[in-house]
């Protein structure tokens, strides 16, 4: 399941201070359904930001962001939580795993929060982790694992509710160069078997060329980009 994603005019800016940091300057983006786009630029540019705003962590100032042909300035609360949950599934840098939740536990969090029945989140949970290759991790508590292997619990709990969108920020920033490959590599894999839309921020240079298209974050203006 894919959704096709569109931006128009995005602005999103916060005040620092007496000072008002206008982040986002009229963003444009399209990005069709099952496609994955790296999302570029330097630090401070506004690639976090324009990730919560897909994800609907927040809301623009002006402009109107489409998921699927949904509006989500039109969304009420409720529904937007039920948005995030549903259709959104989000990587961090950081796996923000319950260190009181084993492996399997974490991973099937959003289907308890959904309310779905518990068997069946655990049976796609328990496939998810065999897939990056956890079999014998899932009963281990975070503290347990390497960075490397909490990022693939964080990446199964994204995808457990097989979401139409990923959103992954910086999946790989906190990891050395093999851990980053292992992550990149089952994102990509999970990506393309689901066919699932994604956009992925990333400061690697090397990761940004092996996805499918590259847009370039600078100066508040999101454009088409190489590197």
């Amino acid at each position: 399941m894919s959704v096709p994603v569109a931006l128009r005019g995005v602005v999103k800016s916060y005040r620092d201070g007496a000072r008002t940091v206008e982040v986002l300057r009229g963003v444009d983006l399209e990005v069709a359904a099952g496609e994955l786009v790296a999302v570029v630029g330097p630090s401070g540019s506004g690639k976090s930001t324009l990730l919560h705003l897909l994800g609907g962590l927040d809301r623009p100032d002006a402009g109107t962001i489409e998921v699927g042909g949904r509006r989500l300035d039109r969304l009420a609360a409720r529904e937007l939580a039920r948005y995030r949950n549903r259709t959104v599934g989000f990587v961090f840098q950081f796996s923000q795993l319950l260190s009181d939740f084993t492996a399997l536990e974490n991973v099937a969090l959003p289907g308890r929060i959904a309310g779905l029945p518990a068997a069946a989140v655990a049976r796609r949970a328990v496939d998810l982790l065999d897939r990056v290759g956890l079999a014998d991790r899932r009963g281990h508590f975070p503290g347990q694992l390497s960075g490397g292997e909490q990022q693939r619990v964080a990446l199964c709990r994204a995808l457990v509710l097989e979401p139409a969108l990923v959103l992954a920020d910086e999946p790989t920033g906190n990891l050395d160069p093999e851990a980053g490959e292992g992550v990149f590599r089952r994102l990509v894999e999970l990506q393309t078997s689901h066919g699932t839309t994604a956009l992925l921020v990333t400061h690697n240079p090397e990761l940004a060329r092996r996805c499918g298209r590259i847009s370039l974050l600078e100066g508040g203006v999101l454009r088409s980009g190489t590197l």
